[in-house]
């Protein structure tokens, strides 16, 4: 039987390829046109877009932080500058692995646990494309020993930074102040344009009030980088412009004498110059080294200053509150003999205690067996308590807060520095604000010697001593220095006083340190100036009616604060000073030897300059 062939169907199999062919064609004209197109977006429309990115993977903008400026004291030293140092920062952009990363550095450079957990917490408050500071202030050995290997760390770098110094150490810390690394509180508030590049912020005193001044404004540079982005040239650059150095009217010498004077005893000591309020001197002991605030203090190291007994970081200058004691004495004389009360020459008796009118409680004297008969004069001299009772009482507790509030008592007195406290002067509108209470007439005796509510700063005691050294007229005082081009006149107020009242005063406050009597005669000795003063002693608790006051037996922290304040020369005052010391004693002995060198110092020098 023959064999049979199928006949193939040719018409459908030309009609099979040709649809084939067609859609092969339609396909590689779809992606022909998509091809196209993407070219067209790729060279026209895209083209401003692409040429933008591909020109900042070649080009990286980099910050250039300015210089900060550098603070010298009155004669040109210097009490805050910059010093070069390295530091190893990280771009966290440009490394692929940061935890690997931190872990090798770890190991390569004996990193502590502190250190990797600070970084982390400016690792979330930083951007990606930020260098970021992981070590400041590297020494040689570590520089070199990470140099080595730098190759195999991407995205980590050695920089050569300015960083903050301060020469005078813990003389002037509260003063000057310090920078510290800026915080998240702080990154919310700040300009990123102006402090892009920056890491550190002032944080207390003149570096604070003054920062805006002292920070400068950044520049930019424009950086070739390679494939691996290490840098080829910078294309251009705009210098970032740097901050301005300030003139302080603190003379340093004057600081460093006060503050060897104070040796192991804590307090303040405030110098002005009277004529223009300059602050030539304004300490508070113990002091604090700031360097270590500027590369980042440890932990450890901050935790020990601020649990310390003596507590160094606490400007007791500008922020401490002591009763005044009996250095308000004079004030208090003054306001006697301007409202007419009493008279210099006025005699009044002084059994060593006082009574008010049908009460039995006594108000004890510091001379226990009385002064027996004294006149204003006589009560400044030896500094009487009863007199000074019978006076407050006279006078009332309104009049003393109207007449005492001319000179500064219980308000700031306006210094160019930030966190001033502006001490109590109690009244009977503030007892009732802030005790919720009546005035009772024992308060105003006790605040006629300086005593019961009423607080004072030393710098706000010093401006007042500057006041009356001034014949009433009351210059606010300042730390920077002005240009002599625009040299302008100080702020002053006058107070409305008698002159021959307050020489009579000034007269007194003479005998004080000149006489046999007076409570600072010691201070008389081997000085060819007159000096015009009062001791002060403040009562740090309360001895009951029937105890008494046993300096030997009490613990040092209980025991009196000692002040004085005193201007010089007497007859053409020149510098007005007000010293406390904590826990000192008495005035005449632990606080007017610290006021002779500062005022020893300041005289013998402006002579010479003379």
């Amino acid at each position: 039987m023959p064999r049979r062939f199928a006949l193939k169907d040719i018409y459908s199999e030309n009609r099979l390829f040709l649809s084939r062919i067609v859609i092969i064609f339609i396909v590689i004209l779809l992606l022909v046109s998509a091809l196209i197109a993407r070219l067209i977006y790729l060279q026209i429309t895209g083209h401003e877009y692409y040429a933008s990115q591909a020109h900042n993977n070649r080009i990286k903008i980099s910050s250039l932080p300015p210089t900060r400026g550098i603070i010298y004291d009155r004669y040109g030293k210097i009490l805050a500058d910059n010093i070069p140092s390295y530091s190893l920062e990280l771009t966290p952009e440009l490394i692929p692995d940061i935890t690997e990363t931190l872990t090798r550095l770890k190991h390569l450079l004996n990193l502590s646990e502190e250190t990797l957990t600070q970084f982390k917490k400016q690792l979330t408050r930083h951007r990606s494309f930020d260098s970021i500071p992981l070590l400041l202030k590297m020494n040689d050995t570590t520089v070199a020993r990470f140099a080595v290997v730098q190759h195999q760390f991407p995205g980590v770098d050695i920089h050569a930074r300015l960083i903050r110094h301060y020469p005078y150490g813990k003389i002037a810390a509260h003063l000057v102040g310090y920078v510290g690394r800026i915080n998240e509180t702080e990154l919310k508030t700040l300009s990123t344009t102006r402090y892009k590049g920056t890491h550190s912020i002032g944080k207390t005193g003149i570096e604070k009030t003054y920062e805006g001044q002292l920070h400068g404004k950044p520049g930019h540079a424009e950086v070739e980088t390679n494939a691996q982005l290490r840098p080829i040239r910078v294309i251009k650059s705009a210098a970032p412009i740097p901050g301005e150095n300030l003139h302080l009217t603190l003379d340093i010498e004057l600081q460093n004498i006060a503050y060897q004077a104070f040796k192991n005893h804590n307090g303040a000591a405030v110098a002005i110059e009277v004529a223009t309020g300059d602050v030539l001197s304004m300490l508070s002991h113990p002091g604090f080294d700031p360097n270590p605030f500027s590369s980042g203090i440890s932990t450890k190291a901050y935790k020990a200053l601020q649990e310390s007994d003596r507590k160094p970081l606490f400007d007791r200058a500008l922020r401490g509150q002591y009763p005044p004691g009996s250095t308000l004495k004079p004030f208090m004389g003054l306001a006697g003999l301007q409202y007419a009360l009493t008279q210099i020459n006025t005699p009044l008796f002084c059994p060593g205690y006082y009574q008010l009118p049908n009460v039995s409680h006594r108000y004890r004297d510091w001379k226990t067996w009385g002064h027996g008969f004294v006149t204003l004069n006589d009560a400044i001299v030896q500094s009487c308590d009863v007199y000074f009772y019978d006076l407050a009482r006279t006078l009332g507790i309104d009049r003393i807060h109207h007449f005492l509030s001319q000179f500064g008592f219980g308000q700031k007195t306006g210094i160019d520095l930030i966190g001033e406290k502006s001490g109590i002067l109690p009244s009977r509108n503030w007892k009732r604000q802030h005790k919720n209470l009546p005035w009772y007439p024992g308060e105003t005796l006790i605040t006629g010697i300086g005593q019961g509510f009423m607080q004072t700063t030393p710098l706000q005691l010093a401006v007042a001593t500057a006041t009356l050294a001034n014949q009433g007229i009351s210059i606010r005082p300042h730390l920077i220095k002005p240009a002599k081009a625009s040299q302008p006149k100080p702020i002053t107020e006058k107070v409305n006083i008698d002159p021959a009242y307050v020489s009579d005063i000034i007269n007194s406050m003479i005998n004080v340190v000149h006489t046999p009597k007076g409570t600072a005669y010691k201070l008389s000795q081997n000085i060819n100036y007159k000096i015009a003063g009062k001791t002060g002693t403040a009562q740090v608790f309360t001895v009951k009616q029937k105890e008494k006051y046993d300096a030997e037996k009490l613990k040092e922290k209980l025991l009196d604060h000692a002040l004085f304040i005193a201007f010089a020369p007497a007859n053409a005052p020149k510098i007005a000073v007000a010293v406390i010391v904590e826990n000192g004693g008495h005035g005449g002995t632990a606080a007017a030897p610290i006021a002779k060198k500062i005022i020893t110092q300041y005289l013998n020098k402006t002579s010479h300059n003379d």
